[in-house]
Parts: structure tokens; C-alpha cells; sequence
């Protein structure tokens, strides 16, 4: 389940696409100094040489747990992506696909970018994720397609983004 609609909260604030894209990061969940090589215990990710990728591991690796599904275990979304307007209502199945199929792209490339849930209240769907990135990359990925408004909004203490699309 996720947690009370971002929007609301007074700590967002709206920020701009190329803003996000170069702010420090500040992420609590990302591994702090250098872990030894091994292999998350839930989606068998790969940490070896200062990074997460899929593929074999070296020999002699751990079994730790990546911040992908550290955020999963303890329902702690980085992003929100609102779906909303006749559109969303004309053509949900199609937005939905368009979603996946880019989630599914970006998490062969980038192992810690993934869907979390995907809650559809039949007015509006909510997708969460384990990135901030993953969100806007969702959000553009729709306005690209169908244009309509994004909004993106940004909370810093807590390294939150939520995106909201109305098309």
C-alpha cells in the first residue's frame, strides 16, 4: 500500500525535469562506502566493482541485499507516478503496456530501477517505485506518447519525487 498521496505533503515542491536530473543524491537507501562483492539474496543482482548489474558473480561473493528490494521489503517507495484524465479512461491497457514495457527496459540497464506496485482505484492508477529516476523516466516516457501535462514535485529530505501525468 502506499503512502498518503505526496502532493498533499508540504515538504514537495515543485521542481523541473533537467533540475532533478542534475541535484546531488542523497538517498538513504544506496549503499554507503564499499560493500564486498555479492549477491542480493531476493533478485540476484550483482554488487562487484563499485556497481549493481545482472550476470554471473565473481567467485567467493556474499549475500547481501540490494536497495531495489530493501525498498520492496520495507514498502518504501522512492517514487510516485499519478495516471489521470479521459485518456487514462479511454486507454488503460495501452498506458499500462507502455509503462511496463519501459520498466522493463530500463531495469535490464539499471538493476535498482524497478516497479514496486501498481494501484488502480478505476479514477486514477498510482505506480510506486525504487527510484526516483525510474518515476520521471515513466512520466516521460507518457508525454512522449501522449503529451498532456506532467507535473514533477520533489521532496529533499526524504529523496522523493512524485510525477503526476493527466492526459
Amino acid at each position: 500500500m502506499t503512502k498518503v498521496a505526496p502532493a498533499l505533503h508540504p515538504h514537495f515542491r515543485p521542481i523541473q525535469r533537467l533540475q532533478l536530473m542534475t541535484m546531488p543524491r542523497h538517498d538513504a537507501y544506496e549503499a554507503r562506502g564499499k560493500p564486498e562483492p555479492g549477491v542480493c539474496e531476493d533478485c540476484g543482482v550483482v554488487w562487484s566493482k563499485g556497481h549493481w548489474h545482472w550476470g554471473a558473480a565473481p567467485a567467493q561473493t556474499g549475500r547481501l541485499l540490494c536497495p531495489a528490494c530493501r525498498r520492496i521489503r520495507e514498502h518504501a517507495p522512492a517514487g510516485f507516478l499519478r495516471l489521470s484524465g479521459p485518456a487514462l479512461a479511454r486507454d488503460r491497457a495501452e498506458l499500462l503496456a507502455l509503462l511496463n514495457n519501459h520498466a522493463q527496459r530500463e531495469r535490464g540497464e539499471h538493476p535498482l530501477q524497478r516497479i514496486m506496485a501498481v494501484e488502480d482505484d478505476g479514477e486514477a492508477v498510482v505506480v510506486t517505485t525504487t527510484d526516483i529516476h525510474l518515476a520521471r523516466g515513466l512520466g516521460d516516457a507518457l508525454y512522449a506518447a501522449r503529451r498532456g501535462e506532467l507535473d514533477y514535485r520533489y521532496n529533499d529530505n526524504e529523496h522523493l519525487l512524485y510525477v503526476h501525468w493527466q492526459g
